[in-house]
C-alpha cells in the first residue's frame, strides 16, 4: 500500500542484510578453495546446493532470505505495536488509519462547554490535524473559583477539550475529569483543573501548563485559549416587562438573569487573541462555530476582535453547527435562524459557508428546553444541510459521530456539489 512510509526502510534493512550476505559468501568461498577434504567439508557443500546450477542457487537462497527477512520485520513490528494497537485490528489496517488521520484537513473549533468537546470527539476519528480555541471567560464552579483564588485563567473547557482528544479515554482521562465530592476546599473541583493550575504555577504559563496537560494525555491535536487575557462577559438583558437595560457581569450569572439577551461584550473588549489561534484560522481547511452555548461559550471567542478577523481573511469553509434545543435562560424560543443572526449581529458581518442543523425531534427533553428549528420562512444567504445530529441517550445534545461524519462529508464536497447548489 503506498504512503505508509514502510517500504523504503525495508529496502534499506534489504540492502545492509545483502552487504551481509556478501561478508558470509566470502567465508564460504574460501572455505571451499581452501578446505581440507574432511567430512565437514562435504557436508557444508551438500547444504549449499553446490551440485545444482549457480544461478539456481541464488534464486534458492535469495528467496528464502527474502522470506525470512520479511517474516522477522512483520514479527518485529507485531511485537512493538502491539501496546498501540487494538485487539483484532490487523497493523496494516492501524498503520494506514493513523496514516490517513495524520493527512487529514487541518479543522479549527471554535465554542467551549460540553458540545464543543462531543464534536471533538467525534472529529479526531477522522484527522489528528485538529485545533480547538476555547472561551476563557468563564467563571463558574471549580474553573470560576481557581481562576479568583489563583489567579489563572479558567481550566474548565479546556480540561473538557483535552480529554475528548485524548487518544486513550480510559483511565487516565477518567481521573483527569474526576470531580472531588467530599473534602475542605476540594469539593466540587476536578482533578484535571487542579493539574492545570499547579503546571501553570511551575511552568509559568499557562499556554504551557495545557501543553504538558496534553502531552500527558497523549492528546491528537490541540487545545489553546482564545486569548491569555483575564477577560469578563458582560450582557445587557432586558428586564421582563419593562423597557430597562440592566448589565451583568460574568458568564455564570448571565443564563440565570430573567429577562432577553440584547446583547453580550468582552471586558476588555481589545483584548489580544493568542497568536497561535491566529496561525491556526488563516492556515486552517475548515473552521467550525459550535455547537455550543451561544451567548456563553460561541460568542466569547467571536467578539475577541483578532479572532473574528482571523476567521473573516481565512480561506478556509466555515460552518456553523446550530444547537440541538435551547438553553434555558438564554436561548429560550430561539430557532436556527436566530442563532445564526445573533452571530451576525455581534459580528456586523455574514461570515458562514454552510449553516448545519438537525431535523430529528424525537426523544423526551427536559422541562423548559426546546428544539431548535431550522426557519420555513426566513432563509440564510449561504448552504444549509439538515441531518439526524441528536445522541439517543441524551437527545438535547448532538451524538459525536453523527455530527462529525456529516462534517466531514461536507467538507470532502467542497469541490463538487457544495459548490453548485443553493441548498443541500
Amino acid at each position: 500500500m503506498p504512503g505508509l512510509g514502510i517500504k523504503r526502510w525495508i529496502g534499506v534493512i534489504l540492502i545492509g542484510t545483502t552487504f551481509i550476505g556478501f561478508g558470509f559468501a566470502v567465508i564460504i568461498l574460501d572455505i571451499y578453495r581452501n578446505a581440507p577434504d574432511v567430512w565437514w567439508a562435504s557436508l557444508l557443500a551438500y547444504i549449499s546446493l553446490r551440485t545444482l546450477d549457480r544461478l539456481l542457487r541464488a534464486v534458492i537462497f535469495g528467496s528464502v532470505g527474502v522470506g525470512l527477512v520479511l517474516f522477522g520485520i512483520w514479527g518485529l513490528n507485531k511485537s512493538l505495536l502491539r501496546p498501540f494497537i487494538e485487539p483484532g485490528q490487523p497493523i496494516l489496517a492501524a498503520v494506514s488509519a493513523y496514516r490517513k488521520k495524520d493527512r487529514g484537513p487541518r479543522i479549527v473549533v471554535l465554542g467551549g462547554g460540553t458540545g464543543l468537546s462531543a464534536m471533538l470527539r467525534g472529529l479526531k476519528g477522522f484527522t489528528n490535524n485538529l485545533t480547538a480555541i476555547v472561551t476563557v471567560a468563564d467563571d463558574g464552579g471549580s474553573s470560576g473559583e481557581l481562576r479568583r483564588n489563583m489567579g489563572v485563567l479558567p481550566p474548565g473547557d479546556i480540561r473538557n477539550c483535552l480529554a475528548a482528544l485524548s487518544d486513550d479515554e480510559a483511565m487516565l482521562t477518567q481521573l483527569f475529569q474526576y470531580r472531588f465530592s467530599t473534602g475542605t476546599g476540594l469539593d466540587g473541583h476536578t482533578l484535571g483543573n487542579l493539574l492545570i493550575t499547579a503546571l501553570t504555577d511551575l511552568t509559568g504559563s499557562f499556554e504551557k501548563a495545557v501543553a504538558e496537560s496534553g502531552r500527558v494525555l497523549a492528546v491528537k491535536g490541540r487545545v489553546i485559549p482564545a486569548t491569555l487575557h483575564d477577560v469578563r462577559l458582560i450582557a445587557d438583558v432586558q428586564v421582563p416587562f419593562k423597557s430597562r437595560i440592566k448589565q451583568i457581569r460574568g458568564e455564570s450569572k448571565i443564563p440565570e438573569a430573567a429577562g432577553e439577551i440584547r446583547r453580550v461584550r468582552l471586558e476588555p473588549d481589545n483584548a489580544k487573541a493568542f497568536p497561535p489561534a491566529i496561525q491556526a484560522l488563516l492556515s486552517a481547511d475548515l473552521i467550525i462555530v459550535g455547537p455550543g452555548s451561544l451567548y456563553t461559550s460561541l460568542l466569547p471567542n467571536l467578539l475577541v476582535p483578532d479572532i473574528s478577523d482571523a476567521i473573516r481573511s481565512s480561506r478556509a469553509l466555515k460552518f456553523f453547527v446550530c444547537n440541538v434545543a435551547t438553553q434555558p435562560g438564554e436561548t429560550d424560543g430561539y430557532n436556527c435562524n436566530d442563532h445564526v443572526n445573533t452571530i451576525y449581529k455581534h459580528l456586523s458581518s455574514e461570515i458562514f459557508d454552510v449553516i448545519i442543523s438537525n431535523n430529528t425531534f424525537d426523544g423526551q427533553l427536559p422541562e423548559g428546553v426546546e428544539w431548535v428549528k431550522q426557519s420555513e420562512t426566513e432563509g440564510f444567504p449561504c448552504m444549509t444541510y439538515a441531518s439526524n445530529l441528536v445522541d439517543p441517550e441524551k437527545p438535547w445534545r448532538h451524538h459525536s459521530v453523527r455530527l462529525a461524519q456529516v462534517i466531514i462529508d461536507l467538507y470532502n464536497e467542497r469541490t463538487g456539489p457544495l459548490n453548485n447548489r443553493d441548498d443541500i
